[in-house]
C-alpha cells in the first residue's frame, strides 16, 4: 500500500541521487516506545490523537472513558477511548498515515532521529496535522443511518450507539463498516 517513489509519475522532482531515491518509507513491523522509523513514528501520532478524539467522544456522551471492555483499566489509560478506536484505525489514523506517504506530504527532511527515536519535526508535524483534520472532517455515508457525516461525528455516533446498546435500547452494537 505505500507507493514507492519510482511509482509515483505525477511527481516532478528530479532525482538528484540514489539516497533520495532509496528513502521510500520501509515498513516491516510495528515498534514504539520510541518509534525507531518514519513510519512507526506516524502511526503513534495518528493513534495517539484518534485516541485523544475517542476519549472524547465518549466523554460526550457520559461515559467514563477510562472503564473499557477490551483493554485493562490502568491510571491515566482511557480503556473506552481505546475500545471505540479499533474500529476507526484503518479508516482514520493509518489511512491518514497512508496519505501523507504516497501523496509526499512529509518526506525524509521531516524526520529527525534522537537515539534510537524517530520523531517528525515541528513543520511536518504541522502538514500530518492537518492531514489528519481532512481525514476526520471528510464526509462518509453512515451505514445504519444512510446519511452524510464526517468521521468526527462518526465517532459520537458510534459512542451513542454503544451507550444504546449498554442501556438496552438496541439489541447489538453496530460497528462502522465503510465498504
Amino acid at each position: 500500500m505505500v507507493k514507492a517513489e519510482d511509482d509515483l509519475p505525477c511527481l516532478e522532482m528530479p532525482v538528484k541521487d540514489d539516497k533520495q531515491r532509496s528513502f521510500n518509507f520501509n515498513f516491516n513491523n510495528r515498534n514504539r516506545r520510541p518509534p525507531t522509523d518514519s513510519v512507526n513514528a506516524m502511526l503513534s501520532l495518528a493513534y495517539s490523537m484518534l485516541s485523544k478524539d475517542c476519549t472524547l467522544a465518549a466523554l460526550a456522551v457520559g461515559f467514563d472513558p477510562c472503564l473499557g471492555f477490551f483493554h485493562q483499566p490502568r491510571f491515566g489509560r482511557p480503556a473506552l477511548g481505546l475500545d471505540l478506536m479499533e474500529e476507526f484505525r484503518p479508516l482514520v489514523a493509518e489511512s491518514t498515515v497512508l496519505s501523507c506517504i504516497n501523496n509526499r506530504v512529509v518526506t525524509e527532511k521531516d524526520f529527525v532521529r534522537a537515539g534510537q527515536a524517530v520523531n517528525l519535526t515541528a513543520p511536518g508535524r504541522k502538514r500530518f496535522f492537518q492531514t489528519y483534520e481532512q481525514r476526520m472532517s471528510s464526509l462518509i455515508t453512515h451505514p445504519l443511518f444512510d446519511y452524510k457525516v464526517s468521521y468526527r461525528r462518526a465517532l459520537e455516533l458510534q459512542a451513542r450507539l454503544l451507550a444504546k446498546t449498554l442501556t438496552g435500547e438496541i439489541a447489538a452494537y453496530i460497528p462502522l463498516m465503510t465498504r
